[in-house]
């Protein structure tokens, strides 16, 4: 094993914070880099060491050359990408490589192969995992790309083939439909990633958005940790994340999480992955994509199964052998995952900056809180509009969705809008809590929902009383 004594933390806000808890249990000095903007972060305050990277605020945590720079300086064996920013860059991972410096992650080539959608889906494909009928060649012509959807059959979706984040997806489910939206997703693959291509494939009809935690060693030996229903989505964005499904059945659980070891292994892929599916009604399910970092959602799965995620992947990347077998990985209860984000559910989701006033966190039994703001910290206009990530676990579904109408109700953040509104309806609405829903969630929920029944009130209330016919005063 080559010893990691010190890594550097190549991101921002809670992940970089969650990042360098790992490391002090593990007893690895941490170094912080951060934007003109994130001065007064916590992370910044909370790591061994922190260094500014002036200038753009974005570029700070993409120039990867400065990153790198530092990480020698400060003598860092290790850099951890986090999600976002460079966490799926080959060339950041190479990089790494070419400097001595271990990035805690899979291997450059497994980067660049599930960063391209369409090689992805091939190399999946020859290991015997189901994809959907498709294009594999790259696609920029309008003309061609409506000829390709019209022999597949609508509805079709067109999607970016270097991206994700539900950027430059569309579905088209008329023809007519086609060429614009043709258009508006490879413009939009082009202003997020730089690159127009996009594949066609055949769409799912309100599926279930369905991925398996995987874990593998450089040894060959891959475990699973469960799967996570990512389903409640709005534009194809995750909003809740929730492990297990509740209503995926046993065998289709087996069968689609031993499907994604299977194909880790023939890859040969190293550290931690998620590996993405969609499941229509009758329980077939169709890769979607392979993420090779950390995913937002990753605290569900550590709960359930009791494995420190984050620490897992500094260790393996470190050299060590997986610590577990499957037989030995025990899935227990439910978590549900709440996306905090800084914006208006009532206004079209729209992101809200500023100084938060009134902090108020929730706590108690089975509530775990993954965020970097407090009262008095200004929320950037710079980045993603997720402030935080509200967990809540019980041993029965029923229990858990109890727990988060709970934790939700204490949550109270003022000075900036938040979208705790949309979190507290859709807990209290009749199937999420039966547990059904699919990706047309939101879509045909949205329109139901009461933000103004769901808003947060806080303040004193004058709770005195006189009590009639006595002046006897109880205490």
């Amino acid at each position: 094993m080559n010893k990691i004594r010190r890594i550097l933390i190549a991101n921002r806000g809670e992940i970089a914070l969650r990042i360098i808890r790992a490391c002090k249990e593990l007893q690895i000095k941490s170094v912080a880099v951060f934007s003109d903007v994130d001065a007064e972060g916590v992370w910044v305050q909370k790591a061994d060491s922190s260094y500014k990277i002036s200038g753009d605020p974005v570029e700070a945590y993409l120039n990867y050359n400065k990153i790198i720079d530092i990480a020698i300086r400060m003598r860092c064996d290790a850099i951890h990408p986090g999600y976002g920013f460079l966490s799926e860059s080959a060339e950041f991972a190479q990089a790494c490589a070419e400097n001595d410096i271990i990035f805690i992650g899979p291997k450059a080539e497994h980067i660049a192969l599930f960063g391209d959608k369409m090689a992805s889906k091939t190399a999946v494909k020859k290991v015997g995992v189901p994809v959907l009928e498709g294009t594999v060649e790259p696609v920029m012509d309008a003309k061609e790309g409506e000829k390709i959807a019209s022999e597949i059959g609508f509805p079709i979706i067109i999607k970016a083939a270097f991206g994700g984040g539900g950027r430059g997806m569309r579905i088209v489910y008329k023809a007519d439909e086609f060429q614009e939206l043709f258009e508006s997703a490879t413009n939009e693959a082009i202003k997020y990633f730089g690159k127009g291509e996009v594949f066609i494939e055949k769409f799912v009809q309100n599926p279930r958005h369905i991925e398996v935690q995987i874990v593998a060693d450089k040894y060959g030996n891959v475990v699973h940790l469960g799967e996570r229903d990512c389903s409640i989505q709005r534009r194809h964005q995750k909003v809740i994340e929730i492990a297990p499904s509740p209503r995926l059945n046993d065998a289709t659980r087996k069968k689609l999480c031993e499907t994604a070891v299977n194909a880790v292994k023939e890859i040969g892929y190293e550290n931690v992955g998620t590996v993405e599916f969609l499941v229509d009604d009758n329980d077939d399910f169709y890769f979607i994509e392979m993420n090779t970092r950390v995913q937002v959602e990753h605290p569900v799965t550590e709960i359930i199964s009791g494995i420190d995620i984050i620490q897992r992947m500094i260790e393996i990347a470190g050299g060590d052998r997986l610590k577990y077998t499957q037989d030995e990985i025990i899935i227990r209860g439910y978590a549900i995952e709440f996306r905090i984000n800084a914006e208006n559910p009532q206004n079209n989701f729209m992101p809200s900056v500023g100084t938060i006033t009134n902090y108020m966190a929730p706590g108690g039994p089975g509530v775990r809180l993954d965020t970097s703001i407090y009262a008095g910290y200004t929320i950037p206009a710079n980045y993603d509009s997720m402030v935080g990530k509200l967990i809540v676990y019980a041993l029965e579904w029923d229990g858990v969705v109890k727990k988060a109408v709970r934790a939700l109700d204490e949550f109270f953040i003022d000075g900036v809008v938040i979208n705790m509104p949309l979190h507290k309806a859709i807990v209290t609405e009749n199937d999420f809590k039966a547990g059904i829903f699919d990706t047309s969630y939101l879509e045909k929920k949205l329109p139901t929902f009461d933000f103004e029944k769901h808003k947060s009130k806080r303040g004193v209330e004058d709770k005195s009383f006189i009590l009639k016919g006595t002046e006897e005063l109880l205490y």
